[in-house]
């Protein structure tokens, strides 16, 4: 693979198609792409391992956004490598530890491999779980004045796209993050620029921030996860900034200001 142009239409598998990075590594790459979800004309669901061959068939790539259990990512690789795929681009998450079972299915496959470890995403403000809190007036979460380098989703896309289209990127993992660490006093003051509805930050215990998750019927294990990641921006953990845009993309990520500017806050 070299060039979007070479490659044959449809062949670039990409899972969870309808999500934030899937919806824009499709629209990127165009007709190479074959977008796959549960609502997708082409089907596929991690709970239905029927699904995986028939939307594998004739693919030579694969972006992959995880499920919850690794076991299923363990299956599914050696499916995807039997029916033809030669390159697997994975979304991983910043901090994710060197034997992170989902990153090892990858690694193990015995074809080209990418790891992406992204940060937080901007979009979580306007597509995700801030959304409905910020629209509502106030987002209450155990940060406290830590600062977070966000990402913007559409530069993880980017990184994906040339992941999945060029060379050079087999056997590396790339850690992703926006340009300028803010904290979320910060970025809401942002948001609240741009649309002038009044938001307020409240700083929340780990406790309390993992019950309100649950009361929304967030799995424990999900709750609990979000919980100590935003914890790790409290005590500072998250602060640093990363090079991998640059290294693959060769510019700076995209700021909080550009994200506004092509957000639902626009």
């Amino acid at each position: 693979m070299s060039t979007l142009s070479e490659i044959k239409p449809a062949s670039v598998l990409v899972l969870a198609a309808t999500g934030k990075t899937g919806r824009r590594v499709t629209a990127l790459l165009g007709e190479a792409a074959r977008p796959a979800s549960r609502s997708s004309a082409t089907k596929f669901d991690w709970a239905d391992a029927d699904t995986w061959e028939p939307a594998l068939a004739g693919t030579t790539a694969v972006y992959v956004v995880p499920p919850d259990n690794p076991a299923l990512l363990f299956e599914f690789v050696p499916l995807a490598v039997k029916s033809g795929v030669t390159r697997l681009v994975l979304l991983s998450m910043r901090g994710a530890p060197d034997d992170d079972p989902f990153e090892a299915a990858v690694k193990d496959s015995g074809v080209e491999w990418t790891i992406l470890r992204p940060t937080w995403f901007m979009q979580n403000f306007d597509e995700d779980m801030f959304a409905a809190p910020v629209q509502h007036g106030e987002l209450a979460v155990p940060a406290g004045q830590g600062v977070h380098p966000f990402i913007d989703v559409l530069d993880i896309a980017e990184v994906a796209v040339a992941a999945l289209t060029k060379p050079g990127h087999s056997g590396q993992t790339y850690d992703l993050s926006g340009r300028e660490a803010l904290s979320f006093a910060e970025m809401l003051a942002r948001i609240v620029a741009v649309t002038g509805s009044p938001v307020l930050y409240t700083d929340v215990t780990a406790e309390e921030f993992a019950a309100s998750m649950r009361e929304l019927g967030y799995p424990d294990e999900i709750a609990d996860l979000v919980t100590m990641l935003l914890v790790r921006i409290r005590t500072g953990e998250e602060a640093h900034l990363s090079d991998g845009v640059q290294r693959v993309l060769g510019r700076e990520p995209r700021t909080f200001a550009d994200y506004l500017g092509s957000s639902k806050f626009a």
